[in-house]
């Protein structure tokens, strides 16, 4: 039971993890992974080596340490996390996993003087708290999976029915259910977990699906990351015929309703959830415009999708950037270099008195993230009416 007595104390360490919350958890990481090998799976190792997952974990434990007495402020990371595990398929013995380790972090990396016995009741009431809010909401999200048309609970086998060479270093695969039964409807912009094993090692990961819903198949494109065990796995490996286990459709980043024009950005194979949403948002009627981002024609993914839809919707308007251009084939950008400020105020829908009325929706690697919020609220569009999604952990885009 989380006492106003606990509330007062966890407060009161704010101040400890912004200076140093990020070596706390990179320590309770370490001592996890290494001491709990179950919980690997569930933890990207290129997040690990570059600090993403370590920094997204401090950042959310600094959010509820911040909100404790009024959670409802740490708006959307709590539905974030739930999506997110959901698609990892996280338990409650996880939880309590984690707990253990991050209350010994706490004592061993703060020390005795700091972290006392009362410091160390009040983050594992706090910890309790917390874990108890996102494990009902997790099994409210699995029940209703398991009761969707369609819907499971837990790995489903499904088959490559399809792959498909995209660019340079993306590649789709389709997949349908093994039983040949139906399979879960999505929206648009969500993504399923896929669990796996490469070389005897079980890995978990979460891919956007590509396509829009048919009932009877999902797609993912996948990009081919260097030192990736998963996507170069996929991309060497997996043909048509191959058996791939997969979690139901999860995930927040999906269409508002409204009335505004709809602007998708997105950078690389950022693309993938805005070809489902593209064709929902076309459906609406709303003025949409895409501007799609990528190093160079070789490895730019989609555009003869996007060109099509844009021949049968007058609606629709399109820009493609490159980083740079060799000035080879066809299929030209309309700009060259890192999007600037200038270049997507031109593309965008024009400001009134300062502001723009439009939703956007973006994601891309995380700099190209950064800078694009960044260039978004200099250009008049409001906090509200941009929407964002992390391929990787959680993290505010500061």
């Amino acid at each position: 039971m989380l006492s106003a007595s606990h509330r007062a104390i966890v407060a009161s360490t704010v101040p400890l993890l912004e200076a140093g919350g990020e070596a706390l958890i990179t320590h309770f990481y370490r001592m996890m992974l290494a001491e709990y090998p179950e919980v690997r799976p569930y933890f990207n190792a290129a997040h690990q080596a570059n600090g993403d997952q370590p920094r997204a974990l401090a950042n959310g434990v600094l959010t509820y340490a911040r909100h404790i007495d009024r959670l409802e402020a740490m708006g959307p990371l709590a539905a974030q996390i739930v999506t997110k595990h959901v698609a990892l398929q996280i338990q409650p013995p996880h939880y309590d996993i984690v707990g253990r380790c991050l209350i010994r972090a706490i004592a061993e990396v703060l020390g005795p003087e700091v972290a006392t016995q009362d410091v160390l009741d009040a983050w594992t009431a706090a910890y309790g708290q917390l874990a108890a809010i996102l494990i009902d909401a997790e099994a409210a999200r699995y029940d209703e999976q398991a009761q969707a048309p369609g819907g499971w609970r837990g790995d489903r086998e499904f088959t490559v029915v399809e792959r498909t060479v995209e660019s340079a270093e993306i590649v789709s695969f389709r997949l349908a259910a093994s039983d040949g039964q139906p399979i879960m409807d999505f929206k648009p912009g969500q993504y399923i977990g896929l669990h796996l094993w490469v070389d005897g090692e079980e890995l978990r990961r979460n891919y956007s699906l590509s396509a829009s819903p048919d009932g009877y198949t999902y797609r993912i494109s996948v990009k081919r990351e260097p030192g990736g065990v998963v996507s170069n796995h996929l991309h060497d490996h997996v043909q048509v015929g191959a058996k791939l286990q997969l979690n139901a459709p999860s995930g927040i980043f999906t269409l508002q309703d409204g009335a505004r024009p709809i602007s998708f950005i997105s950078g690389g194979v950022g693309i993938t959830p805005v070809l489902p949403l593209l064709d929902q948002a076309l459906a609406t009627g709303r003025p949409v415009t895409v501007i799609q981002c990528a190093r160079d024609a070789h490895v730019h993914a989609f555009r003869d999708t996007i060109d099509a839809a844009a021949a049968h919707h007058p609606q629709l308007s399109r820009y493609y950037c490159y980083d740079r251009d060799d000035g080879a084939g066809e299929h030209r950008p309309h700009a060259v270099g890192y999007l600037t400020r200038e270049q997507l105020e031109a593309w965008l829908p024009p400001a009134q008195d300062g502001v723009r009325d439009v939703d956007v929706y973006f994601l891309g690697p995380k700099p190209f993230m950064r800078m694009l919020r960044s260039h978004l609220r200099e250009a008049g569009v409001p906090d509200g009416q941009v929407h964002f999604e992390f391929f990787g952990p959680a993290a505010a885009l500061q």
